[in-house]
């Protein structure tokens, strides 16, 4: 089996992790599995097989933009691709996504939970336009979110629309295109040309129905994804390998989507 990539991964600065973690444990009542500092993430990803992580980082207020792209520029290596994050209230939000493109990240994280608001929202269609035109990857939570009311903001009926419109916008949508909106997620996205990645849907989804939104789904298009240290890298990929997909298939997620995707050779 080729070295896997996780598209989504998380981790804070080692002094702001150990406030960071139990506080996100409280909130969305679940136990981490790594303290969430860069060192525990390359660890967990030499016992996993896991050959690069993209960090996703989330800005919760627009002032963040500046310190998470800094740190964002201190982690970068071979085994982490740092994705930066813009708010949605950032009044600098085009030029600060110009930024990110000139300092070489492939993509940015957005959270619409913990930044309150609607991926569909028109104020945003600039920037998605501005992505799509520079070629910038967008990773979204998709779905409804644990810590949260259960408020569609980023469900699959607002993605495909967004999709709809911009359909050069490469989009990752997360936990299996929406958490726990799985008929939505079969009914309306399964099949559309738009990346998923497959984090936490194993914690709530039946193996047959994973296997089926997957098969259903075009095979360029899934991503090998663990929202680590919120689960455990390992077991995601055993769980993964259980469903009995074919050969080819399971490659793919694991390991030659993410390679197309961030430009990586091999």
């Amino acid at each position: 089996m080729a070295l896997a990539i996780d598209i989504h991964t998380h981790a804070f600065p080692d002094q702001v992790a150990s406030k960071a973690i139990p506080a996100l444990e409280r909130e969305g009542g679940i136990k981490a599995y790594l303290d969430g500092t860069i060192a525990a993430l390359l660890d967990s990803m030499a016992r996993s097989g896991v050959e690069r992580s993209v960090l996703c980082s989330i800005a919760t207020r627009p002032e963040q933009f500046s310190p998470i792209l800094d740190w964002s520029k201190a982690i970068r290596s071979e085994r982490i691709e740092p994705f930066p994050s813009l708010h949605p209230d950032d009044p600098d939000l085009l030029p600060h996504l110009e930024t990110i493109h000139a300092e070489g990240f492939k993509g940015v994280k957005m959270h619409s939970y913990y930044q309150d608001y609607f991926f569909d929202d028109e104020r945003l269609f600039p920037l998605y336009e501005r992505m799509s035109e520079l070629g910038t990857i967008l990773v979204i939570h998709a779905g409804y979110d644990i810590a949260f009311p259960r408020i569609r903001k980023a469900d699959p009926r607002r993605i495909v629309e967004v999709c709809r419109q911009f359909p050069d916008l490469r989009l990752i949508a997360t936990h299996l295109g929406g958490w726990d909106e799985w008929d939505d997620v079969r009914h309306l996205l399964a099949g559309k040309p738009i990346y998923m990645e497959i984090s936490f849907a194993f914690d709530s989804l039946d193996r047959e129905r994973i296997r089926e939104i997957l098969l259903a789904h075009p095979a360029e298009y899934l991503l090998f994804g663990t929202d680590s240290p919120w689960t455990d890298q390992a077991a995601t990929l055993k769980m993964l390998a259980e469903l009995g997909l074919p050969d080819a298939l399971f490659e793919r997620i694991v390991s030659g989507n993410a390679r197309r995707l961030l430009g990586y050779a091999g």
